[in-house]
Formats: structure tokens, C-alpha cells, sequence
């Protein structure tokens, strides 16, 4: 009896054991799955950096992503679309930076070394200016076909995040990538608002904005977001070939706005070539490294002041 009793109690056992181990090895696998969802989410909305490739300068990108400026910088980059990091930027704008001071500090002068080394930081800068402006131009361009995609969703019943999600997957980038982080962000319990909202901050545009503002209304007060939607894609048609219009008829006096510094840094190097050692000698004297920080300014202001002039909001 005591025997059988023990059978009894071991098979028992051993029965919970193998229920536990499956619960277990269960529970692991769901667990694991939940977590490479989470981190393939979090890489499409730019948390984690995703495989790829190698990434450099990693302590230091970790100590600049503290910093208020690498804060801003990071949020730069992420409008840009560019597939680099925070530090890797500012390793390459300072060497960039740097290589401009030696090679101006041996082509003309020791005085013009540090001016190129300003210049090549302030270069960097407007690199990613401009590539940001276009990459919200090309996103301004693509606005009409999404609100139409939109439109088209949900006449045919969708709800409005499957209609973000399907036009994620419709559309090419930048629209694609950042309707794909709305959604992502939309699929982790942020609010429509919310999401929506940073998308507006990332690309700031009018068109984004006006956009955004019909989406969030109608969203609020339950309207009919088809009408609101295919309005707004008529008036956004419109905007794109008056902005296309203006560019193209700005187009020569944005060329001579580069052209102005540029001619103006040539001229050293010219004047340099007929008279080897000029600009050392000019240099060499307060009143001529006066002169020259003058014309620099001046250079600059000529140059914003063409770029003031010729901006056009549509």
C-alpha cells in the first residue's frame, strides 16, 4: 500500500514537472517574441539602433546623447534620415573642421587657420540644414498622395490608425518612414495626438501642420474625415505646383547668393598665386587681419541678406 501510495505520489510529480517545464518553456518563447516585437518596433521609430552596420565612436556617442546639445543634434539627425549617429557626426565635422584649419594654414596664411576651421563647422551645420529642408520638401511633395491614400481608407471603413498603417506600407520614403513611426508609436498605446504630433516637430511645414490639425480634429470630434481629407488634397495639389513654380523662378538668385562667398574666397587664392607669400604679408599686420575679418563679414551678411530677400513663403 505504501509502495503503491509512492508510485502514485512520484508520477505526480513528475507529471507536474513536465506541465511546469512546458508552462515554462512557453511562457519563455512568448516572452522572447514580445521583446524582439518590442526592439523591431522600437528600431523603426529610431529608439534602438537597428543591425546594419557597425557602429562608431559609441562611448562617445553615449556621453554626447547627455548633453543638451547632443539632444538637439540627435533630433536633427532624425529629421535628416541620415543613417549616422550623434558622435559620429561630431568626430567627422571636427576632423572635417580640423583638416580645413592645417590646409588654409599652409595654402595661404596661418591667419586664415582658424576662419576655415569656423567655416568647415559652420558648413556642417548647413549640411544638415540642408538636408533636412529637403527631405521635408520631398515629404511636402508626397503629402497630397498620402491624404489621398487616407481619404481612400477610410471611405472604405478602415479606422484611421489601420488607414496610418496602410499608407505606411503604400508609400515610398521620407512619408513611408515617418507614417511608419506614427504607427509604431500608435501600436505601443501613444495617442494619435501624441504621435502625430512629433511627426509635426521632426518636419515642420505648413502643409504638415494643416495636415495634422484635420487629422487630430476630426479624430476629436468624429467628423467626416473623408471630406476633410479629399478638400484637403485639391488644396495641397495646388500648393505643390505653386511651390514648384517659385523655386524654379528663384532658382538663379539662390546661385548667386553661393556664388558671392565663393568668388570672394577665390580672390585669395588668386591673389596669392600672382604674388606668392600676399597674404602672409597682409596678414602679418593688425590693420590687414582687420581687413580681412571686415570682408569676411561683410561676405556673410551679403550672403543672408540675398538668402532673406529671395525667401518666398507659399
Amino acid at each position: 500500500m505504501e509502495l503503491h501510495s509512492l508510485i502514485t505520489l512520484t508520477t505526480g510529480i513528475a507529471l507536474l514537472t513536465c506541465v511546469l517545464a512546458v508552462a515554462g518553456l512557453h511562457a519563455y518563447a512568448m516572452g522572447k517574441a514580445q521583446r524582439q516585437a518590442l526592439v523591431d518596433r522600437l528600431s523603426a521609430t529610431g529608439q534602438i539602433q537597428a543591425g546594419g552596420r557597425r557602429r562608431r565612436f559609441p562611448t562617445l556617442d553615449r556621453r554626447l546623447r547627455r548633453t543638451k546639445l547632443g539632444r538637439k543634434l540627435e533630433l536633427r539627425l532624425a529629421a535628416t534620415g541620415l543613417d549616422i549617429t550623434p558622435g559620429e557626426f561630431f568626430v567627422y565635422m571636427v576632423a572635417t573642421a580640423a583638416g580645413l584649419w592645417l590646409i588654409s594654414q599652409a595654402a595661404l596664411a596661418p591667419f586664415f587657420g582658424p576662419l576655415a576651421g569656423l567655416l568647415g563647422i559652420w558648413v556642417a551645420v548647413q549640411f544638415l540644414n540642408w538636408q533636412r529642408q529637403k527631405r521635408i520638401e520631398k515629404f511636402i511633395n508626397q503629402l497630397p498622395e498620402m491624404s489621398r491614400i487616407l481619404a481612400n481608407a477610410t471611405q472604405a471603413g478602415l479606422a484611421l490608425r489601420t488607414a496610418i498603417g496602410m499608407a505606411a506600407e503604400e508609400l515610398e520614403a521620407p512619408a513611408g518612414e515617418e507614417l511608419g513611426k506614427v504607427a509604431n508609436q500608435l501600436a505601443l498605446g501613444a495617442s494619435l495626438d501624441d504621435a502625430l504630433g512629433e511627426m509635426a516637430e521632426r518636419l515642420p511645414s505648413r502643409e504638415l501642420v494643416v495636415l495634422v490639425t484635420t487629422l487630430v480634429l476630426s479624430n476629436r470630434a468624429g467628423g467626416q474625415v473623408v471630406g476633410a481629407l479629399r478638400n484637403l488634397t485639391e488644396t495641397l495639389e495646388e500648393r505643390k505646383e505653386t511651390r514648384r513654380e517659385v523655386r524654379t523662378q528663384l532658382a538663379q538668385v539662390n546661385m548667386t547668393s553661393y556664388a558671392v562667398p565663393v568668388l570672394g574666397v577665390g580672390s585669395l587664392f588668386l591673389m596669392n598665386g600672382v604674388k606668392d607669400g600676399a597674404l602672409d604679408r597682409m596678414t602679418g599686420s593688425p590693420a590687414g587681419q582687420a581687413a580681412v575679418i571686415v570682408a569676411f563679414a561683410l561676405y556673410a551678411v551679403g550672403f543672408v541678406l540675398i538668402r532673406r530677400l529671395s525667401r518666398i513663403d507659399v
